[in-house]
């Protein structure tokens, strides 16, 4: 069904079922998704996110050891109560993402079978309407202007796509770390069709250096498509195989390049987790100047002081 310019995506989708195995041992009894950047969990911002961009009802689909996320969004009476009861009622403002006025449901995918298998576990959520997907996993950081999701909301809507994808230019030498789109024509614009997409290619094999960014728009289509997807090598489905159905079926499939401003922080490995902690901890209100000066210190020193 394509959706029109006055039929707004108030669904989506967050998969937050991966394993975290390369952020071991801090994700051995957490996910990953609830490591603090800053001063907040991954997950925390992915939703907050999303409700800026108008997303009333969230699908989170999770696995084993999950709760923790679960717990999070709960509201939590006795910690409420607490914080008025001792004084503390000044940190009330911290508990605000629970009072969110976005609805968010559960379904656990018990085997991890890729995420193309985490999206088919929403179907049933997602019912007829286009929906954002969103992993739990990644932040968008968009300081100025209007965000990523709705940049790739009103593409998708205004070109009747099937699918619309976030991509960011990524060096050659990071290609075969990613999947790799490949533009229709013309790729110099912030939004362009693409006719293909191939995942983790080698440098010389690469049809771009356009990576896919971890945010999507889907129309219901992808859930026939992803039911004709054959699972890999590994036994996962993947949700890019699931995207070059819909090309080959003739679809139309849509590119959001990220802003110039915006940055996209993939809490994947210890490096990149890393890098995000250092720059939200030094883009804090209240405690960024004293992150800053430390590091200057450490830069001139040498080391930690």
């Amino acid at each position: 069904m394509t959706m029109t310019l006055t039929s707004p995506i108030r669904k989506a989708v967050v998969p937050v079922a991966g394993l975290g195995t390369r952020l071991l041992p801090a994700t051995k009894s957490q996910p990953k998704e609830m490591l603090p950047v800053g001063r907040k969990p991954v997950v925390q911002y992915v939703v907050e996110e999303l409700e800026r961009a108008g997303v009333q009802e969230l699908c989170m689909v999770t696995g084993r050891s999950k709760r923790a996320i679960e717990d999070h969004f709960d509201r939590d009476e006795a910690l409420t109560s607490y914080l008025m009861n001792s004084g503390h009622g000044s940190l009330l403002e911290e508990l605000a993402f629970e009072q969110l006025p976005v609805r968010i449901f559960y379904t656990r995918q018990a085997v991890p079978r890729g995420l193309g298998d985490a999206v088919a576990h929403a179907e049933h959520f997602v019912g007829s309407q286009s929906f954002i997907v969103a992993l739990g996993d990644t932040i968008i950081r968009s300081r100025n202007g209007q965000g990523l999701a709705q940049r790739l909301v009103q593409v998708h809507q205004r070109e009747g796509a099937a699918a619309t994808i976030a991509v960011e230019e990524v060096a050659a030498d990071e290609v075969h770390r990613y999947g790799i789109v490949s533009p229709a024509g013309a790729s110099d614009g912030a939004a362009f069709p693409i006719c293909d997409l191939v995942e983790k290619p080698p440098r010389e094999a690469a049809p771009s250096r356009l990576a896919i960014a971890a945010r999507y728009v889907f129309s219901p289509a992808i859930f026939p498509a992803l039911k004709r997807t054959l699972p890999d090598r590994q036994g996962d489905v993947q949700l890019t195989d699931a995207i070059r159905v819909l090309l080959a079926q003739g679809q139309p499939v849509w590119a959001v390049r990220l802003a110039p401003e915006e940055r996209r922080y993939d809490i994947g490995n210890f490096e990149t987790y890393f890098k995000a902690f250092i720059d939200f901890a030094a883009d804090d209100e209240k405690y960024g100047y004293i992150v800053r000066h430390y590091i200057h210190q450490m830069a001139t020193n040498g080391g930690p002081t």
